[in-house]
């Protein structure tokens, strides 16, 4: 087989027939299979099977149950069951024009690349099938702000949010990736360094069905690009940034209120751990939920690590205003900031650790997870 041509798809089921047959088209000449990874709630796996039954190429079915990893972790579990080392990914709508296939390929067996990126922004390149303005505006702004976070690794790279690309699989470190939304290119090429080639292509309009863009995938995105950028540790320090200033802001608000501080402190407490358990849940230890403990369980461990904490933390803020002469804010803020590096070590070993770590064996594998998130990509 010389070329895996795989396509993620979520609820794609009126596109399969036109993209079937328009790839089979494309790679004439070419020893390609095409392997869908499906995470679709609807009846698009049912319509992939007939198509395949008559396709020319084969096709193949991967229906996830549990599509861990959204869009990247499919496209890491085709990139698993594809039968050639040269992998192409495509979206399932058609925007990715499949007559680019074959000017991908044969740009990469001239063998000097490794990846090659088919680009809205290079040289011909066009971006029309963007809904609107707003989206081409947001897509350009996207792309300049991942850019100037990555100057090194993504020097040479014009669209390293596009998903329409070609690499040599063992070219790429597949345990090394931590896929969690639906850039998958810039996760691949932020990891280590590739020799990367670009071609042009038109970014088309969906052949059917509705864009699966939204706020929801934005945040996924930013959530994404800080990970990768800053690090486990960051993020979950920003996070706790944003519960700092949000403590602060209503210790704050409650003492000019006439609340006394401690009172005041302790409401701001519960509400920012609720708040902070909330986001880390979601940005920060999402890869590490399906081996630890139930969500119940995780948060009554986050919850009562951190009110223990809080009950030794407010009475030293108590004793910093009473004896250094210190205002209440000021108080809570240093606290505060020392207490982060305690809450992610806690939440690193304890309330993320997978269910069995009763070996030695075990435990040393936590730790090491655990350095690893503390570490920053190797770029820059």
């Amino acid at each position: 087989m010389e070329l895996s041509i795989i396509v993620p798809t979520f609820n794609e089921a009126p596109n399969v027939a036109e993209l079937v047959a328009r790839v089979t088209a494309a790679v004439e000449g070419i020893d390609a299979e095409i392997v869908f990874v499906d995470d679709s709630t609807d009846d698009t796996p049912e319509v992939m099977r007939v198509v395949a039954a008559g396709a020319g190429i084969p096709v193949r079915v991967i229906h996830r149950d549990q599509p861990v990893g959204g869009l990247g972790g499919a496209v890491v579990e085709g990139f698993r069951a594809a039968a050639s080392d040269v992998c192409l990914v495509m979206d399932g709508d058609l925007q990715h024009p499949p007559e680019k296939i074959p000017e991908m390929f044969e740009r990469h067996r001239e063998g000097d690349v490794d990846v090659v990126v088919a680009s809205r922004y290079a040289g011909g390149g066009t971006s029309t099938g963007l809904a609107d303005r707003t989206r081409v505006l947001v897509s350009r702004a996207s792309t300049a702000l991942t850019k100037a976070m990555f100057p090194v690794r993504l020097h040479d790279v014009s669209d390293p949010m596009t998903g329409f690309f070609l690499v040599s699989r063992s070219a790429v470190d597949l345990d090394g990736l931590h896929p969690r939304g639906f850039k998958i290119l810039l996760e691949i090429l932020v990891r280590k360094p590739f020799r990367i080639a670009e071609v042009p292509f038109d970014f088309g309009d969906r052949h059917a069905g509705e864009s699966k863009a939204s706020f929801r995938q934005g945040m996924h995105f930013l959530a994404q690009l800080a990970a990768l950028r800053f690090g486990k540790m960051s993020l979950f320090a920003v996070i706790g940034g944003l519960g700092a200033v949000a403590n602060v802001v209503i210790v704050w608000a409650l003492t000019h209120l006439g609340v006394d501080y401690v009172v005041a402190a302790i409401i701001a407490a519960e509400v920012t751990i609720i708040g902070n358990f909330l986001l880390i849940e979601r940005f920060v230890f999402q890869d590490m939920r399906g081996d630890a403990s139930g969500v119940w369980s995780r948060f009554a461990k986050s919850f009562a690590f951190n009110n223990a904490e809080a009950v030794i933390r407010i009475p030293i803020v108590a004793l910093m205003v009473s004896t250094s002469h210190i205002s209440a804010v000021l108080a809570t803020a240093i606290t505060l900031v020392v207490a982060f590096f305690v809450r992610f070590v806690f939440h690193s070993l304890v309330v993320y650790a997978p269910k069995k770590q009763g070996t030695p064996s075990a435990a040393r594998e936590v730790i090491e997870k655990l350095d690893e998130q503390a570490m920053q990509p190797g770029e820059l």
